[in-house]
């Protein structure tokens, strides 16, 4: 099948669109790779000028088309889709194309996806909170497609006994920071405890927390020597800190940890669980509390951990890969009733 993928690469580390371009491959199909956030214009002068801002949209737009007509793609798969303008997709449609988005991105930028979604034939969510905001706003049959591993890049690695002492640790974080994360983690100072990740240079002089950090910027190939070395593996999801939507999807990096063969302490996700069994695949916490007493009881369970994240490793390779998101869809476009 003759696909058009429009994505965001970045120069500085892989992306989601890169693992789904290698999944698409993969499994067969020609690809071509739009990039949607190649900006005509530079930077500045988009954020001095509204105009410019929309002009350089336009172009981006007029660039997919071409690069439709050029390809005659039998499917256009959006990832996020605040670039793709809906005269862009009428303009696929009436060429036989169909178009697909997949919106990856938290609620809070959802607004444009929900202004062009009815143009799409199929869309699917990363997210089931997603599909409750499309429903709000009378947009239905959104399905539900979570986020995934690609185990081509994420599996254990060995380490050094200078990777270990480097990026090791019992208990270990790898995010941005927010202050409900911050908070969270004070609770866990008198472990041996390493965050890494941007934005942590807001905490404030004075926290407890400034000890752990260990560095702001780093490649996923050094997250994966980080989950290896380190016991135990956080994942902490955002949350709107002024409650004006939910959050239930579950992180990319759910994924890639468990990927890695780490065993993990996730917070109380709703579609984490609805995927991955608590106890088998990884363990749930739900407050600060349950935290510090599993943080505290699996660092003396090393047996237990290792089996956990041994299954956990088993159960994404088995079902949430890339591989298994792009046969998902294609089955659905192509065989609506049987999916």
């Amino acid at each position: 099948m003759k696909i058009l993928f429009s994505g965001h690469h970045n120069p500085h580390f892989h992306t989601i669109t890169e693992y789904l371009e290698r999944a698409i491959v993969a499994e067969g199909h020609e690809l071509t790779v739009f990039e949607d956030r190649r900006h005509v214009i530079p930077g500045r002068l988009r954020k001095r000028s509204p105009f410019l801002n929309r002009f350089d949209l336009h172009l981006i737009n007029r660039s997919f088309i071409a690069r439709a007509r050029r390809s005659r793609p039998e499917i256009a798969i959006v990832t996020g889709g605040h670039r793709i303008k809906a005269k862009s997709l009428v303009t696929l449609k009436r060429m036989g194309i169909r178009c697909v988005l997949w919106t990856i991105d938290p609620p809070r930028i959802f607004a444009p996806i929900i202004a062009v979604a009815p143009y799409y034939d199929h869309i699917f969510c990363q997210g089931t909170e997603a599909i409750e905001l499309l429903e709000a706003a009378g947009i239905h049959g959104a399905r539900w497609l979570p986020m995934a591993c690609d185990p081509e890049f994420h599996h254990p690695v060995p380490c050094s006994e200078e990777d270990k002492k480097r990026y090791g640790s019992d208990v270990v974080f790898v995010g941005s920071y927010y202050p409900v994360r911050a908070a969270l983690f004070e609770r866990l100072v008198g472990f041996d405890l390493a965050i890494w990740g941007p934005g942590w240079d807001a905490l404030p002089p004075s926290s407890p927390l400034r000890k752990h950090l260990r560095g702001r910027h780093t490649r996923p190939e050094e997250w994966l020597k980080i989950y290896s070395a380190s016991k135990i593996v956080l994942s902490t999801h955002y949350q709107d800190p002024e409650g004006r939507f939910p959050v239930y999807q579950a992180s990319p990096r759910v994924f890639e940890i468990l990927a890695c063969g780490a065993f993990q302490l996730c917070d109380d996700q709703y579609d984490v669980f609805r995927l991955f069994q608590d106890g088998r695949d990884l363990v749930r916490f739900t407050d600060a509390e349950d935290l510090v007493n599993k943080v505290t009881y699996y660092l003396s369970q090393d047996r237990e951990r290792r089996k956990i994240a041994t299954q956990g490793r088993q159960t994404v390779l088995s079902h949430h890969t890339y591989r298994h998101r792009i046969r998902e869809v294609l089955r659905h476009i192509c065989n609506p009733d049987e999916s």
